[in-house]
């Protein structure tokens, strides 16, 4: 895949990136709902494009010295392709320039290819939400409460130079 960009999500995108998580997820933000996330001072949303195609987005909550990541995805077509890595490197570093010292989601149980993502960058399952998702799946909960570590710095670090 030729270069991909990374670019804060506008009003512009909302349609294609609900239209993604239709294509993603059983209980898909609607249109509206990432609207109004757009418009919230504790959030950031990123998008990935490709050929000026969005392939992936990200969006990420502040809250005090903690990040949550509220929805993550990429097109099928552009999986595996280091893209969700590339947004959650982002994130991350935006996070801790804005005093981040730990992260957290969701992710369901069954995604196990996620959740191989999610350990790449230090999260690691410490509970489980129960019927969290559309028909009753369970939920993990990961955490890395050590994103402003030097640890954690250089194993991003490595991941970045994994892409290239």
């Amino acid at each position: 895949m030729t270069a991909v960009v990374l670019q804060e999500m506008t009003k512009a995108d909302l349609k294609v990136v609900a239209a993604i998580e239709q294509l993603c997820f059983p209980e898909p933000w609607s249109e509206r709902l990432l609207a109004d996330e757009l418009r919230l001072a504790n959030r950031r949303y990123l998008v990935a494009r490709h050929d000026e195609l969005i392939v992936g987005y990200v969006g990420w909550m502040f809250v005090d010295d903690e990040v949550h990541v509220n929805t993550i995805a990429s097109i099928p077509e552009a999986r595996g392709q280091g893209i969700a890595t590339r947004l959650l490197l982002e994130g991350i570093e935006v996070a801790v320039a804005r005093g981040a010292m730990g992260m957290t989601l969701e992710v369901a149980a069954s995604n196990e290819v996620a959740q191989r993502l999610y350990q790449r960058f230090g999260l690691a399952p410490v509970g489980v939400r129960k019927g969290y998702y559309a028909g009753g799946e369970d939920a993990l909960v990961m955490w890395n409460r050590e994103i402003a570590s030097e640890q954690e710095i250089a194993r991003r670090s490595e991941l970045a130079r994994g892409l290239s």
